[in-house]
């Protein structure tokens, strides 16, 4: 990330990005978490929005979701994917980097890489 902002690109997140990097950041280590304070939490927030662009959630999100859900199989937790995936849609965008491309793999105009796939080009 730190080579695409060295480089000028524009690296955008949205609310979802933040509400689930909490919940990772505040769960305790030995559930999976990273065992960070809510004061540390908010403190890598300032961070992130320093670094990255901050898109809104905007009134056609939720219809926008509910069409993809509605009409691919999501189920379960790929619901979040989904999510992300509408308010890609809803803001223009068409990648996004993950450590998990298999998720976002089958949604149409959507192009998911790696970090080392960043790296490499």
């Amino acid at each position: 990330m730190d080579r695409l902002l060295a480089e000028g690109h524009e690296l955008y997140i949205v609310p979802q990005c933040l509400y689930e990097f909490w919940v990772v950041s505040t769960r305790p280590m030995n559930v999976n978490g990273l065992g960070r304070t809510p004061t540390e939490t908010v403190a890598d927030f300032r961070v992130f929005k320093a670094a990255f662009i901050l898109l809104d959630d905007l009134p056609s999100l939720y219809s926008t979701w509910e069409a993809l859900v509605a009409s691919t199989p999501v189920i379960g937790r790929k619901a979040h994917d989904a999510r992300l995936v509408a308010a890609m849609m809803v803001h223009g965008l068409g990648k996004i980097v993950t450590l998990n491309p298999q998720d976002f793999r089958g949604y149409p105009g959507i192009h998911a890489v790696t970090p080392d796939e960043v790296a490499a080009i």
